[in-house]
């Protein structure tokens, strides 16, 4: 017995010895990609040396002699801290992430490949400024030498990714970084899907105001009555029930419905400005990602420092400030995108209906290679409309008679796109109307460019904006059939065409995604909109003062009020509260009545660490599916997210809407007030089994963590602790300060889209002005710069955004000198 516990000793003692040494291993292959920061190296392609000087939050001062050096060293600093975030979204653009990830990805390149946005890309290269095509080179070389050290060093593949993954990292080229434009406009864009949508719910609900319900307008002029989806193709037939849920994938950029961009930007002229000079913030919402994506960067160009946020693999500040000019962003919700329907030729399948009779489809084979399997050959088809989409993506299949295809049109299938050009103009740019004069080479994404310089501010939509035909049957609202002339683009409408407004009376621009005009069709921009509730908490805090100051902006930004709730909860509580016969402790009756009171007493804010926000976003929830998933079925799982406008009309009873409180399939007739209660009840109960029965004892925080996700690495047992990032947040669909849910189950109040960025500039004092991303800067989950930034950014802190160079080598934790070879 002795000797069988002696040899059991010494092998338990040789595997944690083992397990150690492979730790160590792993650690020590792992750390060698660490980015060293103090160093001198000789490299190829510049003219002369190029000092990278990383503050102490690690953001990369960039001095060079010439513009194309500078931008060189851009490149090179963001394959130092990025690289593998640059590669993962080469991959993803290209069609060619299976190489890497197998089976799991093959959708996705399937529709990468047939939206064809690197070819477009590749293209478009001819098409940029000398200027840009100078500075897309430089940058190109810089990545490139990063690259080359790593291997020629033995620097632990450039991340610990590459040695999980076997992704070979081929040199980057300028195709790339317009390439990854193009990817952003694919993330930030939802019109397409919200055309499905809408097909689907009108083939599920016949009368035209219950679809007005549950797809609201945003308030005001400018509708136009619609037809019927399916008096669009009345011979067709089609299926009538929705299909199952796509798995949400970290990997896909095609957002969920809810969670395409959206973004926060305002400005106040020196007249509204307490220091008598201009003022902006700014805070565009994406998706959390660990890390972040945006990297703060600042470079020194010939017209002077410029200093924001970047998105590496792309050589461009796409917000921030220089010395003269401030600039943020919002998605402008511009409806860029169209489906089409498509009816091919019954005797020829290669063929599509067109308004001139019978055209072949323009087709090309696309081989894309699966790790571990067989390649699987794709034929890509195009029309004149635009690219074929896959018919069992995104629920095309319910909407799409037999014997047809659906294809899309969309700005951003330009081949001569010269985005990045006007992005890298408006960089040098020293006046608002010099900015505004730039924006004519914006094509896709659109967004609302808000401007400031010292005593002008200005808003823009910025974007190529498609011209449509009064006659459209579908007014980009719903697919339309592509063989009918009506429906076509008839090209894009000039840049002056797009809204602006400069210097405005009362001294504050600004934009929350909200409805901006109210235009008929086809001159109405968009029918679908972001935001029909932050904007009224924001108007609120703008006129609540007369001057603003930094720091009344900074609290904006921060601002946790929701307005959805200030709302909602009157109408829906209206006939519960304070009602109701005295319920001893433990029953359900007593329950509701706590959750009552505490919510009679609340103000609307989802702060942190109060209870009452938690059960009035559970109320909510259940309360939108007990109203319509007897009238839509499955289809209801499509509508998770709460649209205060619909549960609004209903308890308003607006054109009959209070006809949803009834359950059609019951004998009794349901009142909106019992289905407010029963909702509630619901709601407590999910509650209770989530977080117990002491509803005082509840925090908001506590459900609504803000999850930054590894794209990749984020779902791995034991490192997923390492590689993402959970914070306890305020905030929540309808504040300011905006932290979407996930409204999926098991934790549908988990923060998943937010403020990536905020930035705030001062013109009374540009020095003064701060800036925050939501990670950190390094890429790398063994660097303290991998979530150092993310804690100050929970806390609704900032970093200094001076342009000061002595300041920032004073606060120096390394400087990269590239020498000439």
């Amino acid at each position: 017995m002795a000797t069988l516990f002696r040899w059991l000793l010494r092998l338990a003692s040789t595997a944690i010895v083992l397990a150690v040494i492979a730790v160590a291993l792993v650690y020590y292959l792992a750390a060698r990609s660490l980015p060293e920061y103090d160093k001198t190296l000789a490299v190829d392609g510049i003219g002369a040396e190029i000092e990278i000087v990383r503050d102490n939050s690690a953001v990369p001062h960039i001095f060079a002699e010439s513009d194309t050096d500078a931008f060189f060293g851009l490149g090179y600093a963001h394959a130092q801290d990025r690289l593998w975030q640059m590669i993962l979204m080469r991959r993803t653009v290209q069609g060619r992430l299976s190489e890497v990830f197998g089976q799991r990805t093959l959708e996705t390149d399937i529709l990468l490949r047939r939206l064809d946005l690197y070819t477009l890309a590749t293209r478009s290269v001819a098409a940029q400024e000398p200027q840009a095509l100078g500075a897309l080179r430089a940058y190109s070389a810089g990545v490139n030498a990063r690259i080359a050290e790593i291997n020629d060093q033995s620097l632990g593949r450039g991340a610990p990714e590459f040695f999980v993954f076997d992704a070979p990292i081929a040199p980057w080229q300028p195709a790339d970084s317009i390439a990854l434009v193009k990817l952003m406009a694919l993330q930030l864009s939802g019109q397409f899907r919200d055309e499905i949508l809408r097909a689907r719910a009108s083939l599920q609900l016949p009368d035209p105001d219950r679809l007005a319900d549950i797809l609201p307008d945003i308030p005001g002029d400018g509708t136009a009555a619609l037809p019927s989806y399916a008096s669009l193709v009345p011979d067709a037939r089609m299926p009538r029930f929705a299909a199952a849920p796509e798995r949400d994938d970290p990997l896909s950029p095609v957002p969920r419905r809810g969670l395409a961009g959206a973004s926060n930007v305002w400005a106040a002229a020196p007249e509204r400005s307490a220091g008598g000079g201009t003022l902006l913030a700014n805070d565009p919402h994406l998706g959390l990602t660990a890390p972040s994506t945006w990297y703060l960067a600042r470079l020194q160009l010939q017209e002077g420092g410029v200093i924001g946020g970047t998105i590496p693999g792309i050589p461009a500040v796409m917000l921030g400030r220089s010395q003269s000019l401030a600039w943020g962003i919002t998605s402008s919700y511009l409806d860029d995108q169209d489906l089409h329907l498509e009816e091919l030729n019954p005797d020829d399948p290669q063929q599509y209906r067109t308004p001139d009779g019978w055209a072949r489809f323009t087709t090309r084979r696309s081989i894309i290679e699966i790790k571990d399997e067989a390649p699987v050959t794709v034929t890509l088809r195009w029309t004149e409309n635009g690219p074929v989409l896959p018919g069992r993506r995104f629920g095309l299949d319910r909407i799409t008679p037999s014997g047809h295809v659906m294809s899309l049109s969309w700005t951003a299938l330009s081949p001569q796109d010269t985005s990045l050009s006007g992005a890298l103009r408006l960089m040098r740019a020293q006046s608002v109307n010099e900015a505004l004069g730039a924006t004519g080479l914006y094509i896709a994404p659109s967004q609302m460019l808000s401007v400031i310089d010292a005593d002008h501010i200005g808003l823009k939509l910025v974007g190529a904006m498609p011209r449509r035909d009064r006659a459209m049957q579908g007014q980009g609202r719903l697919p339309s059939p592509g063989w009918i002339a009506a429906n076509r683009w008839q090209g894009m409408f000039p840049d002056t065409a797009n809204p602006e407004w400069i210097d405005p009376a009362g001294g504050i621009v600004g934009n929350t995604n909200n409805k901006i005009v109210d235009r008929a069709f086809p001159d109405h921009v968009s029918f679908d909109w972001g935001d029909s509730q932050r904007v009224t908490r924001w108007t609120q805090l703008m006129q609540g003062r007369q001057v603003h100051t930094r720091d009344s902006f900074v609290e904006a930004q921060l601002d946790t009020v929701s307005p959805a709730a200030r709302t909602l909860l009157p109408l829906i509580g209206r006939d519960l509260w304070y009602t109701g016969e005295a319920a001893p402790e433990g029953t359900p009756e007593r329950q509701r009545q706590r959750a009552l009171d505490l919510l009679a007493n609340w103000n609307g804010e989802m702060n942190e660490h109060m209870p009452e926000p938690l059960i009035y976003a559970a109320w909510l929830r259940a309360l939108q599916d007990r109203l319509i998933r007897d009238e839509i079925g499955p289809l209801a799982d499509e509508f998770d997210r709460v649209e205060p406008l619909f549960i609004e009309r209903v308890f308003r009873d607006v054109d009959g809407a209070g006809a949803w409180c009834d359950v059609v399939r019951s004998v009794a007739t349901e009142s909106c007030t019992d289905i407010a209660r029963m909702s509630l009840d619901d709601a407590l109960l999910w509650i209770v089994e989530h977080y117990g029965t002491a509803l005082e004892s509840l925090r908001w925080g506590d459900a609504h963590q803000a999850l930054h996700r590894h794209a990749v690495l984020g779902e791995v047992p034991v490192l997923r602790y390492f590689v993402n990032i959970r914070q306890n947040t305020s905030g929540g669909d309808f504040t300011l300060q905006r932290g979407v849910s996930s409204a999926q189950e098991p934790d549908p109040f988990l923060n998943v889209h937010a403020a990536t960025y905020r930035g705030v500039y001062d013109f009374a004092d540009p020095d003064s002005s701060v800036f925050i991303s939501s990670t950190g800067q390094s890429g790398h989950f063994l660097s303290r710069h991998y979530d150092d930034l993310g804690t100050l950014w929970r806390r609704g802190e900032y970093v200094p955004m001076s342009l000061d160079e002595d300041l920032a080598r004073a606060a120096s934790i390394g400087v990269t000198r590239l020498e000439a070879r």
